[in-house]
């Protein structure tokens, strides 16, 4: 597989990194703020409609806003460059935030999917249906438009973190859309299992996306190793250099910006020290390119014949 050829010290490269830690500092701020919008509407006519489920709703809001700062700290927390105390950075707490924040959506929808079993048993109908249809389109609208710019720092940044919280609002924005459209059937049919159904479904939905992205986030933290694609690149890099005369040992992980390689390369006995050296730094120059946007941490053995055998793994 080829490699692009892109030079990491690229001005141009240094702008979009640059442009890409703003906004991934700026999307959890925007999505507080929009979530404390969301909480004082719903709970504002939550408290004159004495509506529970609106209530409930503007808890879930409330519970949106603190898991957004959390996000926010978590970023900038993982910003932070290695210091003593953590030589190889501050990058796994990203994969620690996005654990915890499935952890959470994966409880919202257990509580949603309880939720539609205690309707369902105490055969409990909606109420407000007009002024409730009101704020869900209010929230579809709002949440709506968080998501689409989330979803474009993802695509920017590839951000953990982010993603988990893409993922928070994505299942907002289909609970709102499913209660808005339970709301209509009722309204128009009085068929009130259909609010039971729909709650079930988005529950099970939720529970399903959470889980996933709960196995990803602690994959990372079990230092799962980069890519395929990427390991494949380091493969075919190492074997077309004509210096190098065989490798093992090959080990990659990564956590948020941060991407780690460690290898055992084998050289001709003999060969200067000098020269071992620039090898050493070609093989890594040539590694960074494959995603110049990452800091990367890579740490090459140089060995006279192959000691795979003499180590374990």
């Amino acid at each position: 597989m080829a490699v692009d050829l892109v030079d990491p010290h690229d001005p141009h490269i240094s702008k979009i990194s640059h442009q890409s830690t703003k906004l991934e500092k700026r999307a959890p701020l925007v999505a507080t703020a929009l979530s404390l919008i969301l909480a004082i509407i719903k709970l504002s006519v939550g408290i004159m409609s004495g509506s529970v489920a609106l209530l409930a709703s503007a808890v879930d809001s409330i519970m949106d806003m603190f898991v957004s700062v959390f996000n926010f700290l978590a970023i900038r927390l993982s910003d932070r460059s290695p210091d003593e105390q953590f030589p190889f950075g501050y990058g796994k707490i990203e994969a620690l935030a996005a654990t915890l924040e499935g952890l959470v959506v994966m409880g919202s929808g257990f509580f949603i999917l309880y939720e539609s079993i205690q309707k369902l048993i105490h055969k409990q109908n909606v109420t407000q249906i007009p002024l409730s249809v009101i704020v869900m389109l209010i929230s579809i609208i709002i949440v709506g438009g968080l998501v689409l710019f989330l979803a474009y720092v993802v695509k920017r940044t590839n951000n953990m973190v982010i993603k988990a919280d893409l993922l928070h609002y994505k299942t907002d924005l289909y609970s709102n859309g499913a209660v808005l459209l339970s709301l209509a059937i009722i309204y128009f049919t009085n068929w009130y299992w259909v609010d039971i159904v729909f709650g079930a479904a988005i529950g099970i939905y939720i529970i399903k996306e959470a889980y996933e992205l709960v196995i990803e986030g602690s994959r990372v933290l079990l230092d799962v190793s980069l890519p395929h694609e990427e390991v494949a690149q380091i493969i075919s890099l190492v074997k077309k250099d004509q210096d190098v005369t065989d490798f093992h040992f090959l080990k990659t992980r990564y956590a948020g910006k941060y991407k780690f390689v460690e290898m055992h390369v084998v050289l001709i006995p003999d060969i200067l020290l000098l020269h071992a050296h620039r090898i050493a730094d070609s093989i890594e120059e040539k590694i960074k390119l494959i995603d110049p946007r990452s800091k990367w941490h890579i740490m090459i053995h140089l060995d006279p014949y192959d000691d795979s055998s003499m180590h374990d793994v």
